[in-house]
């Protein structure tokens, strides 16, 4: 075994967390090494041309309301290493079965004008919903944003709110979205945007905590509305990598981790695929899923004896079939308002988002799928040539069909029919198709398994105090010297740049041996108490 030398810290994985981990340690004057198996950084944040010459295709994610609100993101001022967002005319756009169509501008008047058009008096009710987002902002963002549980945030929060509107806030944060809307709309219009911003999580329409993500977007969307980087989702990435070499942090890719030494109950370094072992004095961050880092990486010998069975129960999100295009021209839509919107869903109305859910519930195979489909170049004009359109769509799909083709291909002919019920003549524009099945996201990122984009689900049984299993909801592990700093970790997915951010600061304050140890004994404590275990 080759020993490659010693630094402060080994960052793995150079995806979003990943790489504001890294920079937040070099920043603090850390001798930092970053290690990434693929031979681009980026993780899920990466784009490539993959359909037609010319063509910028999101290879992932590509809309980032949860970036621009971010203050970890924000504070790295990565313009000055080459990255500049723009948007689309119209945040999104919800294209009924009967062609009738919800928009979510980014004035809440608009979209308050629009969802009076559905039933009189929800204009009303929106804009009662984004007052409430007004008081609630600044404090509600820090809350989600730092680690658990975030004690000045919350007291803010009841500052600002009142103990008896903080209880009613409290109630709408766990109410299914199905149920939010009933409560505050006439309208299906107002329920389809609430219901499909929920759905970008794996968290269903009668799901406790549905409610709480589909406001949570829809009022980003008009906030900060769903920006694009200039050029493609790998310029946030290569922004990302260019603050922290400029800083003097060093980057491998084209390197996998094989495994965490562990000595003495502490990480000490990690050992690389060629064999070459690198030291750590203080700290290990990994930012991969929980069930890579802890049976993989580390080994069930280094854990408290109930975290196995914990581990055993880890709920991961749906898989995820995606599709991407050239296309010589525009999307011909039938409905007006989708046009100018960078993201469209379509496929279902309000019953159609339960029946969707229900199908990924029970493993069939999605009669009627929800499908998201992204205009990237009504939101950049520089994705491809000048009258043309870089597109793509996604659906999920249950897990028991994410490795049988034919399944996958009856879900995808019903995806293309979808999208051609409300744009007759799309199939006829498009100059290339790349589909990405669930084996091919998590061949091009393997902590996709399965193609689940969230790293473990984002039900209320896996947030805060039980993610990633039952235990502080921290970044630390019960291995000194080791934090989560991937998705599994609170506050989970999306590319906001929180679970790298507070794996680096629990990191950098983990000076005290003490506090340590204490933290060690309250893992032990509730891992004894977690039902199920050994």
């Amino acid at each position: 075994m080759t020993a490659l030398g010693t630094v402060d810290a080994v960052v793995i994985g150079a995806g979003p967390n990943g790489l504001v981990a890294a920079n937040a340690l070099v920043d603090a004057g850390w001798d930092v090494l970053l290690v990434e198996a693929n031979e681009v950084v980026g993780g899920a944040v990466r784009s490539a041309e993959v359909t037609e010459p010319g063509f910028c295709n999101d290879l992932f994610s590509a809309f980032y309301p949860l970036a621009a609100a971010s203050p970890v993101i924000r504070g790295l001022d990565l313009h000055h290493h080459g990255l500049s967002w723009t948007q689309a005319p119209n945040v999104l756009a919800h294209v009924l079965p009967d062609d009738r169509c919800a928009v979510l501008h980014r004035r809440a008047e608009d979209t308050a004008a629009g969802l009076e058009e559905f039933a009189s008096g929800d204009g009303e009710a929106w804009l009662e919903l984004c007052a409430q987002w007004d008081r609630v902002r600044d404090p509600l963002l820090d809350a989600l944003f730092t680690p658990f549980p975030p004690v000045r945030s919350a007291l803010r929060l009841l500052r600002s709110l009142g103990t008896a509107d903080a209880l009613e806030m409290l109630r709408q944060a766990v109410l299914p979205v199905h149920r939010l809307a009933d409560e505050r709309f006439r309208g299906e219009g107002a329920a389809v945007l609430l219901t499909g911003n929920a759905m970008h999580s794996d968290v269903g329409p009668d799901a406790a905590g549905s409610g709480l993500f589909g406001w949570l977007l829809c009022m980003l969307g008009q906030d900060v509305g769903f920006p694009v980087p200039v050029g493609g989702a790998q310029r946030l990435a290569d922004a990302l990598a260019a603050r922290y070499a400029a800083a003097g942090g060093s980057l491998r890719t084209g390197t996998r981790v094989e495994r965490i030494d562990v000595e003495g109950g502490r990480a000490t370094g990690v050992r690389l695929a060629d064999g070459t072992h690198v030291r750590a004095r203080r700290a290990v961050l990994a930012d991969v899923d929980a069930p890579t880092l802890y049976d993989r990486l580390v080994g069930r010998e280094h854990l408290p004896a109930r975290m196995g069975a914990a581990l055993d129960r880890f709920h991961w999100d749906n898989p995820t079939l995606k599709f991407n295009w050239a296309l010589r021209e525009q999307v011909p839509w039938t409905a007006s308002g989708a046009h100018g919107a960078g993201t469209v869903h379509l496929g279902v109305d309000e019953a159609g988002f339960v029946d969707f859910a229900a199908d990924l519930s029970t493993q069939r195979t999605p009669r009627h799928p929800f499908v998201l489909l992204g205009q990237m170049t009504t939101a950049d004009p520089s994705r491809s040539p000048v009258g043309t359109e870089s597109a793509w769509a996604y659906t999920h799909v249950p897990h028991a069909i994410a490795d049988d083709d034919d399944r996958l291909r009856e879900v995808a002919d019903r995806v293309r029919a979808s999208i051609e019920r409300h744009a007759p003549g799309f199939s006829d524009l498009v100059l290339a198709e790349h589909v990405q099945w669930p084996r091919d996201i998590e061949g091009a990122d393997s902590n996709l398994v399965d193609g689940a984009i969230n790293a473990g689900t984002s039900g209320i049984h896996q947030q805060l105090v039980f993610r990633p299993v039952p235990g502080l909801g921290r970044p630390e592990t019960p291995v000194e010297g080791l934090y989560l700093a991937g998705a599994s970790a609170h506050p989970g997915g999306g590319v906001h740049g929180a679970c790298g951010w507070n794996a680096a600061r629990a990191a950098l304050g983990s000076g005290g041996v003490v506090r340590r140890r204490l933290l060690g004994t309250a893992w032990s404590r509730l891992l004894e108490h977690s039902p199920g275990g050994a």
